[in-house]
């Protein structure tokens, strides 16, 4: 049984597949779903006893690589830059399926840099961090946008804190009542914003409530949960 490589070329949709073997003999080139399913099925059939399966990593590199390691192939993920150097190194004209046809050579010479692959756990409190700091630029954006709307009638919010903000504008506009409706349209949406960043900031504290490596880097002056 021939020892195969596999290179993977990687868009959101489609993915070109590449299989050479242990010769750099081209087994098999197709074009399948992005999908971890749909590239197993393609890859199960082929005769012969697959080594190493490479993929570039990027947005969807994640996902096929634990899918594929689920389906007990050998993925791995290639550093960007060494992949894209390499590929332009291999290929004249770069198409899909050249990509693809670089990476499967790229894995079969051994000649590839690795990239770490997140764990599934470490990729959702990322993505808990990144939602909560989407929440938190938006809230500033929004609030912004009130005192700009302000400003040209001479209305200065000022220096206020988050729970003064919207008392502080209320009373401004007070008695007019067109910039009275505007700014209740405006901080109902802040409030409701406010409303969905407290409940992944709960999230965030129950998570360095329960992780030693959180408590212990808390104990240093100036570094609160977020940090942490």
């Amino acid at each position: 049984m021939s020892d195969l490589y596999a290179g993977l070329d990687v868009s959101l949709e489609k993915t070109s597949v590449c299989v050479v073997d242990a010769e750099g003999l081209i087994m098999m080139e197709k074009t399948t779903p992005s999908d971890p399913s749909c590239i197993a099925d393609l890859l199960g059939p082929v005769t012969g006893s697959f080594k190493t399966v490479g993929l570039e990593a990027g947005p969807l590199s994640q996902w096929l690589y634990f899918g594929l390691k689920d389906a007990r192939f050998p993925a791995i993920c290639i550093e960007t830059r060494h992949a894209k150097a390499a590929i332009t190194a291999m290929s004249i004209n770069k198409n899909d399926r050249n990509d693809a046809r670089s990476i499967a050579h790229l894995v079969r010479s051994g000649w590839h840099k690795r990239g770490h692959v997140k764990s599934i756990e470490s990729q959702e409190l990322r993505s808990l961090l990144v939602a909560r700091e989407f929440f938190v630029n938006k809230l500033r954006d929004h609030e912004n946008e009130i005192r700009g709307l302000l400003r040209p009638f001479g209305l200065e919010v000022g220096r206020v804190g988050a729970a003064g903000f919207e008392a502080r504008v209320r009373d401004l506009t007070e008695g007019r009542s067109r910039l009275e409706l505007i700014v209740d349209t405006l901080l109902r949406g802040r409030a409701s914003m406010m409303d969905e960043l407290a409940i992944l900031h709960r999230e965030l504290l129950r998570v360095t409530r329960n992780d030693e490596v959180c408590r212990r880097f808390m104990t240093i002056p100036g570094v609160g949960p977020v940090t942490g």
